[in-house]
């Protein structure tokens, strides 16, 4: 028996991936179309419901997306203008119309069992609707009746339908379900916010931009509030002043681990740079986990742990810079073995490209705790503290030292940590993916492979499987309907990852990912290169692994993992089996089995097929051949050679068969015969060829020797292949026919060698041509001299041509060529050098011809130019000298820099001299074609497809061969644009004639109107020929233009045509006939002779004008030039100036000397009655001051106010009433009532206002804590005043009684803090002034000085004045004289103020001597003395003044000797300054005043110190009381803006006390304030109103300088200011109690100070003035008629007018001006009638 036959069922295949593929691998399963526009969705993991949310309504889908429950949202009647109507007490003044909702938020809360659905109206509102029927409230919100609703509980997501908004619900450790949510800033001062309405910002001013809001619906009066614990800690909200440099939209909100990450986008900065990302991923702690800490999960702010990053997604210049969607995914590694965390986004540019990024987790947390390292310990720029954030630190980053930040504290930062950060430094990453038009993105892990799924905006949903080196390597499209945009947001079916929920504009797609069905085979299914797809092989079909019935056991389902080698297959050795052998049948891996066959076999063979079943499906197959040897032994058989004739065939045993008779020739060198055996009688087209032996024919080969063999070597070369052949009588003949064979051939002989040159490196295949070269290879050696050349024996033709590769030579040489020791030519071996290439830079699309120099190029046999070793430059020409090549297409759209080498017999490139760098530049952007129609003519010249160095243009993206075009809608045009083609213009004359009469000599117009036509032509377009001249356009419309000719026509013809051409297309329109006139020739030749003339008058007027202005123009440059020297000495001595050290003034400050403090009374005076003071002082004070022989004294007590109040006895009646009236003011309803009704008089006026306000303070100051209480209530009532108009103007002016009852109340609490802790800084600032004023020259009569603040007070003249000491010495006093120093420009009058000053600078200002008042007396060495004035016989005239007497006038010396008599002398200046100095821009001087503002600025730092900080042991405890007022009230009306707090707090205590203080230090001192002092204190008090000011200081070129001096130390202070505000806010409360004994203690400490009866005596002049409507008003007050206190004050009218307007005097207004009434002993009764002034009397004596 024959050996039995093994048959193995083995399992084979080949993996193949492509690049791209036609197929589609997606399929769309479930579909529903909303007929409204889409806006979110979200799918329920549990139970699959699909919960859609469009413009005013949602659906409830199952998870096979058919439609369950729909409910209505909108339109409803809504303006953006207005509060939520669920807000309790909320009218609109704005008119409201049916506004559409539009879906902003649609969360789940599986646990609470409610849906999250807000909307665009209402402000943002949100509802909570049952999961089980969308259709229900959960939930009411607000519940009703429900009065403790604020806007912040309503306002919730953006409320715009552009505006973006992002949300997640999470579960904070406690079990609190809370709701985070991101929203665009949507409010004033925005695209969103109405335009022309009211400024008023109802609903985004308070709203944060992140909030972490409850979503426990078992708490519903504190739902949706974000005020958890404490209020501030769960908003991050950006201050309204910089809300437009942080316009956020945001993209994406998400959960890793315990971190919650938002993604937006900051639009304030597009279009800034392009090559910036504004691509921001920001991270937020959620404490979903136990904490660490026992102060429970909501202590750490939400702000602590905020930092954020800018994501880039490209690189050197191609950034794509806008985040549109993102994902989180796990994927697998480079090592195939983990999971790693990865962040994939999409990010556009503006012009539509797009491309897909990932980042890994791990680099996004390292760049966290890095970035807080840095802020900690090392500050660096790639780290910055937001300081736009109101919740914030608000300070930069701060070096602490070696501070080790603890793990936690480095993941979600501190409280003692600054906070929010802001990295500055971009995560980088390179882009996996570029295609134009993405939108969306979503990734899946499918068996180890990574398949990203991406939307875009025309309608497409691409697949793409990456590989671990995150490179494409397989990609798919889908055409979604209607090819709508896909949203952002993709996500998959919870139960069935092989399912993709995606939505477009108006469509919800369920889509599977993968259609493996198509695919029918094994290799195919998995040759595809879909990961999704597999081979289930019990089903013998492509499935999905979850479609597979065993797909988890082994084998049952083949992965593209496995590879298509696993693929089941059948092979079956050997093929061919006689039917009397036992067949074994081996199936791996089951055991064997024999088969037994009983078949039929015909007569040749049979061909069985095999296959395995499993359940009736074949798993796999085969077949093989069954013959029968016995049948065939005794059969009649022919010898068939591929001929018409057969020869027959003998047995001669069982295994031999003879061919007989066979003749076969050629004239061919030789020819093949196929030699197969049949059967006798068969022929062929009988039944087919039969054939007995195997398919595979014998080869008999019948050769020629004359053919093909010329010389001896060829001849004798055929023995290798069998030939018998020999050479003999000069012939190739069978060697039987040759009677003498000689086997030696005659010498090789070589024709031609090529190429003659080659590089010493080697490797050039060298062509040796000739003549017996030899008989085979292996016989033939080739040498270069001494070099070997090594022959290719596949390209050796015998004996007539060889080809051998050179070997390498150790110098260039030229030597001779042997071939078996015959030598005949010689070959050169030269050294190849490149030289230089242009251009260096081209498209990244190819086509540049590049031209190569260099020396000995075109040497060797084969030259090639490579590109990064990679691609390769078409040559086009080439010579020794240079090369001309085409270069290829970058591979990779960010290829930049690439290597360019000229490489030599295929050996890669080694030598730098042979390489250089070439740059691949970005290719054009071509984005639309104009015009873009085209008439019917097909001649305007409209491009429509573009090549780019004779490439077709298919826009940026590298161009690949092997890649198969998409013809998609709505992508780019990739340089094809579609060309419309309509009818041809029409053109015609104005009055559509078509023969016009022209005469000769006269210009032509033409009128030409064009028909309507919708082809975008542009004028230059346009031309019009009137036979062949050319005729100039004008165009008056898109229809009509004219066609004028000035110059003469002159043809043969006497019509000439008139054509209109737009491009190629042409047409005549009419015929201009041409007339002959001789009076026109003339007319032309005179008017051609009068321009002449008028020509040359011109001309000569020209050459005249202009020699004179250049003239002018050399004397203005020498000026220019003499201007700009001295321009630039100016600046260069105030540069030397602005580098004086400060030091040199703190020297000269004597700090020994006591501060002169004005007593308290003489502040309080001075501060109530500023002006009244002042007057009074001048007019009867001063006087009597200055004539008194006495000398220096005290300031006497000059204010009535402070003197005691006599009451006259003979008037017993008015201290009674005076007394009974002070009981009537320390009744509160009688107070309010009494001011209220006197500030409602329109003759009150404002000074009326202060008055009272002053003197009730005096009156009240002994009960400070009642005075506080009506200054409340009054307080109460103005707020409630300006609530209703606009809160942030109140305080700002004192323009009613109760602001100047504040301004006094602060005055008398910050006394002692203005003393004790300011009045040492404040007091060095004014010496600080003056004396830097008296650093340099100071005009003495209009008082400017070289140093100053103030520009209006600045000396704007360079006069050179130097510093000198003068000994003086003071007769009469019994002083030690003194060393002064003074400036040579001084004035005698400005040397005794400074001798006086130095003198006297112990002592207050009021004890001074005048300077008038004394002489100053010189004595020179040789003891004469001189009397030093300002004005004497020695005075110098100029222009008819003299002028005044300087230390340099009388040439005093340094350490001259001076004495001051104690005598009187009274001078009067008549003199004013007059200079004739060269005079210069007087701007130059300003950089003075940056001299004097640097020199002061560390005392009105300290200054700015003292006022701005709380110290420890004297806190300010009346602000605080105060502050915290401010802000009850504004709770209680809710205001919650913080800029009107500011505001608020800003007017009441640094605007209305310290400005106050700053501009008037004689308030708080005994000093002189001069007017030059006074404009000093001005700048520097309009910097510390700048300071406390909220709003950003608008700075320009024409600003003032007095704004511009503190411009940048102006944010500095902002923040001082803030920070106090902060410090003031954190302070312990402050009870009623402890401020009231406070106020006690004051109004104890200055009892008897004031003369109380005074000011009682004037407040009731103004109430006896408005006596009447007091009266009313206290009968109209309820309380006030209850308790009788109308009757009360007319018992004091009573009683006072009884003693006082006896003589009916006149009411005198001046508060102060007492006692001058006169005593006519007229009773009352005869006064009976005064007028309501009391200006007048009617009767009497």
């Amino acid at each position: 028996m024959p050996p039995s036959i093994e048959i193995a069922v083995l399992l084979l295949g080949v993996l193949a991936l492509e690049t791209r593929r036609s197929a589609c691998a997606l399929h769309i399963q479930q579909a529903f179309a909303s007929p409204n526009q889409t806006n979110n969705f979200v799918v329920d993991p549990v139970t699959r419901k699909v919960y859609l949310a469009t413009v005013n309504t949602v659906y409830q889908l199952n998870g096979t997306l058919s439609l369950e429950v729909e409910k209505r949202t909108g339109p409803v009647q809504d303006n953006l203008l207005c509060h939520a109507p669920q807000l309790p007490q909320a009218p609109c003044e704005h008119p409201k119309s049916l506004t559409d909702n539009y879906n902003k938020l649609l969360k789940l809360d599986r646990e609470q069992g409610v849906v999250v659905v807000c909307g665009s109206v209402y402000q943002g509102f949100c509802e909570l609707r049952k999961m089980g029927n969308i259709s229900e409230i959960a939930v009411e919100f607000p519940p009703q009746g429900e009065k403790t609703v604020f806007p912040s509980m309503l306002n919730i997501a953006a409320n715009h339908p552009n505006a973006s908004t992002v949300g997640l619900v999470f579960k904070s450790h406690g079990g609190n379900t809370r709701l985070l949510v991101g929203a665009t800033y949507t409010g004033a001062g925005t695209q969103f916010f109405p335009k022309n309405h009211s400024k008023e910002d109802l609903r985004f001013e308070n709203t944060p931009e992140i909030a972490i809001r409850s979503l426990n619906i078992k708490d519903l009066s504190r739902l949706f509030t974000y005020d958890i614990n404490p209020s501030e800690d769960n908003v991050f909200k950006i201050k309204q002043e910089v809300k437009t440099k942080n316009k956020l939209n945001f993209v994406h909100a998400f959960i890793q681990k315990t971190y919650s990450y938002i993604a937006f986008n900051n639009d304030a900065k597009m279009g800034h740079k392009e090559s910036q990302p504004n691509s921001i991923l920001a991270r937020i702690c959620l404490d979903t986990e136990n904490p660490r800490k026992s102060t429970g999960p909501e202590s750490r702010k939400l702000t602590e742990s905020y930092i954020q990053m800018p994501l880039q997604c490209g690189f050197n210049g191609n950034i794509y810079n806008r985040l549109l969607s993102l994902y989180p995914a796990e994927i697998h590694t480079d090592d195939g073995m983990s999971l790693e965390p990865y962040l994939f986004g999409v990010f556009a540019k503006a012009d539509r490209k797009s491309a897909l990024c990932a980042f890994k987790f791990g680099d996004i947390e390292e760049e966290i705790r890095q970035g807080r390292r840095n802020c900690s310990n090392s500050p660096s720029s790639d780290v910055q503290v937001l300081d736009s954030v109101i919740q914030g630190s608000g300070a930069a980053c701060i070096q602490k030292g070696n501070l080790v930040l603890q793990p936690e504290q480095l993941d979600c930062g501190a409280a003692h940590l600054q906070h929010p950060l802001s990295l500055r430094r971009p995560l980088r990453a390179i882009p996996v993916f570029e295609y134009p038009g993405l939108s969306s993105v979503s990734v899946d892990n499918v068996h180890n492979h990574t398949v990203v799924f991406l939307g875009t905006s025309n309608g497409r949903l691409r697949k793409l499987t990456l590989l671990p080196n995150m490179t494409v390597a397989n990609q798919w499209t889908l055409k979604l309907p209607a090819s709508e945009a896909v949203h952002h947001i993709m996500t998959f079916d919870p139960s069935d990852r092989n399912f993709l929920y995606l939505m477009t504009s108006h469509h919800m797609l369920r889509v599977k990912v993968a259609d493996c069905g198509q695919w029918k085979s094994c290799s195919d299914c998995l040759g595809a290169g879909d990961t999704h797809c597999g081979w289930c092989t019990l089903e013998n079909r492509c499935t999905i692994q979850k479609e597979c019935a065993r797909g988890l056991l082994a084998r049952s389902w083949i992965s593209l993992s496995e590879g298509s080698q696993q693929c089941p297959s059948m092979t079956l050795t050997p093929p061919e089996i006689s039917i009397s052998a036992d067949i074994k049948v081996t199936l791996i891996p089951s055991r064997s089995i024999f088969v037994c066959l009983h078949a039929f076999v015909p007569p040749d063979h049979l061909t069985v097929s095999v296959a395995i079943k499993v359940n009736g499906t074949s798993v796999v197959s085969g077949s093989f051949i069954i013959y029968d040897c016995e049948r065939t032994g005794g059969e009649e058989l022919d010898c068939d050679f591929g001929m018409e004739q057969r020869y027959e065939a003998t047995w001669l045993n069982s295994s031999t068969i003879k061919c007989s008779g066979v003749t076969l020739s050629t004239n061919l060198r030789s020819q093949v015969y196929h030699l197969n055996l049949r059967r006798r009688g068969v022929f062929r087209g009988h039944g087919g060829d039969i054939f007995v032996d195997s398919p595979q024919p014998m080869e008999v080969e019948v050769y020629n020797c004359g053919v093909g063999s010329s010389d001896c070597s060829q001849c004798w070369g055929r023995e290798d292949q069998g030939h018998l052949c020999g050479w003999c009588e000069n012939s190739c003949r069978p060697r039987d026919d040759c009677q003498s064979i000689r086997d030696q051939c005659p010498a090789p002989e070589i024709h031609k060698i090529s190429p003659l040159r080659g590089p010493v490196g080697g490797g050039t295949l060298l062509t040796v041509q000739g003549r017996n070269l030899g008989r085979r290879a292996g016989a033939v050696k080739v040498l270069i001299g001494d070099v070997l050349c090594t022959l290719l024996p596949d390209r050796y033709i015998v004996s007539v041509e060889l080809v051998c590769v050179t070997g390498r030579s150790e110098f260039h040489r030229t030597d001779v060529v042997q071939v078996n020791s015959c030598a005949i030519s010689f070959l050169s071996v030269q050294v190849p050098k490149l030289l230089s290439m242009e251009p260096t830079k081209g498209s990244r699309a190819g086509g540049t011809r590049v031209t190569i120099r260099g020396q000995h190029l075109d040497i060797g046999s084969h030259v090639r130019i490579k590109v990064n070793n990679t691609l390769e430059c078409t040559i086009t020409e080439k010579t020794d000298e240079n090369i001309e090549c085409t270069m290829p297409p970058a591979l990779q759209t960010h290829a930049d820099s690439v290597t360019v080498c000229v490489e030599f017999e295929n050996l890669p490139c080694q030598s730098e001299d042979l390489s250089t760098t070439y740059t691949y530049e970005k290719n054009p952007t071509i984005s639309f074609i104009q015009p873009k129609k085209s008439y019917l003519s097909q001649s305007q010249p409209a491009t429509v497809q573009f090549l780019l160095n004779g490439v077709l243009y298919t826009g940026d993206s590298p161009s690949s061969a092997d890649s198969e075009p998409e013809e998609e809608e709505g992508e780019l045009h990739k340089g094809h644009f579609l060309l419309e083609y309509v009818e041809d213009p029409q053109f015609f004359t104005a009055n559509k004639e078509k023969l016009i009469k022209h005469h000769v000599g006269e210009p032509l117009t033409l009128i030409i109107n064009k028909g309507p036509s919708e082809l975008e032509l542009v004028q230059d377009e346009y031309s019009v020929m009137v036979g062949p001249y050319p005729c100039n356009i004008s165009f008056h419309n898109d229809q009509l233009f004219h066609c004028t000719i000035n110059e003469l026509l002159s043809s043969s013809e006497r019509e000439l045509p008139v054509t209109v051409q737009v491009g190629n297309f042409r047409h005549t329109i009419a015929k201009v006939q041409i007339g002959g006139s001789e009076l026109a020739i003339v007319v032309s030749i005179v008017v051609c002779c009068v321009l002449l003339l008028l020509c040359t008058v011109a001309l000569v007027v020209y050459c005249t004008k202009s020699r004179r202005a250049e003239r002018y123009w050399q004397k203005t440059l020498l000026q220019m030039e003499e201007m700009e020297s001295q321009i630039r000495e100016e600046i260069r001595k105030g540069f030397a100036e602005l580098q004086t050290d400060m030091t040199d003034l703190t020297k000269e400050l004597n700090r020994s000397q006591g501060i002169p403090f004005l007593e308290y009374k003489q502040f309080v005076t001075r501060t109530f009655f500023p002006k009244m003071c002042s007057d009074y002082e001048k007019s009867l004070v001063q006087p009597a001051y200055e004539n008194d022989a006495l000398g220096p004294r005290a300031l006497p007590e000059t204010h009535p106010l402070l003197q005691d109040w006599q009451a006259n006895t003979t008037r017993p009646n008015i201290e009674e009433g005076i007394t009974l009236f002070s009981t009537l003011l320390n009744n509160k309803h009688f107070l309010i009532t009494f001011v209220h009704a006197l500030e409602q008089q329109k003759d009150f006026a404002v000074r009326d206002r202060c008055s009272l306000a002053s003197l009730l303070t005096i009156a009240l100051h002994g009960k400070l804590e009642y005075y506080t209480s009506i200054m409340k209530d009054l307080l109460v009532d103005l707020i409630d005043a300006s609530a209703s108009k606009n809160p942030k103007l109140m305080l700002r002016r004192t323009e009613s009684v109760v602001e100047k009852m504040l301004t006094n109340w602060m005055s008398i609490c910050m006394y002692s803090y203005l003393k004790e802790t300011v009045g040492e800084p404040f007091f060095l600032l004014l010496c600080a002034i003056k004396q830097q004023i008296n650093k340099g020259s100071i005009d003495a009569i209009t008082g400017k000085a070289r140093y100053t603040l103030n520009e209006e007070w600045l000396l704007r003249e360079n006069i050179e004045a130097k510093p000198q000491n003068i000994n003086v010495s003071f007769q009469g006093c019994g002083m030690d004289s003194l060393s002064v120093r003074v400036m040579n420009t001084d004035t005698i009058c400005q040397v005794k103020e400074k001798i006086i000053e130095a003198f006297y600078k112990n002592l207050p200002f009021s004890q001074w001597p005048r300077a008038e008042d004394v002489d100053l007396e010189w004595f020179d060495s040789g003891s004469n003395s001189k009397l030093l004035q300002d004005l004497d016989n020695s005075s110098v005239m100029e222009d008819g003044r003299k002028k005044l007497n300087t230390v340099f006038h009388y040439q005093i010396p340094e350490g001259a000797s001076l004495v001051l008599p104690h005598d009187e002398l009274m001078e009067t200046k008549k003199s004013h300054r007059h200079s004739h100095r060269k005079k210069v821009l007087p701007e130059i001087y300003l950089t003075r005043l940056l001299s004097t503002k640097g020199t002061l600025q560390k005392f009105l730092d300290d200054l700015f110190q003292a006022i701005l900080s709380i110290p420890q042991d004297r806190p300010p405890l009346a602000v605080k009381y105060f502050f915290d007022f401010l802000e009850e009230q504004a709770d209680k009306r809710g205001i919650t803006d913080p800029d009107t707090l500011h505001i608020w707090k800003t007017n009441s205590l640094p605007l209305r006390f310290w400005v106050n203080i700053l501009k008037n230090p004689q308030f708080v001192f005994d000093i002189d304030k001069t007017d030059h002092m006074d404009a000093c204190l001005s700048v520097i008090a309009q910097a510390f109103i700048d300071a406390c000011s909220i709003s950003d200081l608008q700075l320009g070129k024409d600003s003032p300088t007095n704004k511009l001096l503190y411009a940048k130390e102006i944010p500095e202070y902002k923040k001082r200011v803030q920070c106090y505000y902060q410090q003031i806010q954190e302070m312990a409360p402050l009870s009623e109690q402890e401020m009231n004994a406070h106020l006690a203690e004051e109004s104890r400490k200055y009892r008897n100070e004031f003369n109380t009866n005074l000011a009682l005596t004037e407040i009731y002049k103004y109430a006896k003035r408005y006596r009447i409507q007091v009266v009313n008003a206290l009968e109209s007050n309820p309380t006030a008629r209850r308790t009788q206190l109308h009757h009360k004050f007319e018992q004091v009218i009573a009683l006072v007018e009884d003693n006082i307007y006896e003589c009916c005097t006149a009411f005198l207004p001046l508060t102060w001006l007492l006692g001058n009434v006169c005593h006519c002993g007229v009773s009352l009764h005869k006064c009976h009638s005064f007028s309501q002034t009391g200006t007048s009397v009617k009767s009497g004596k």
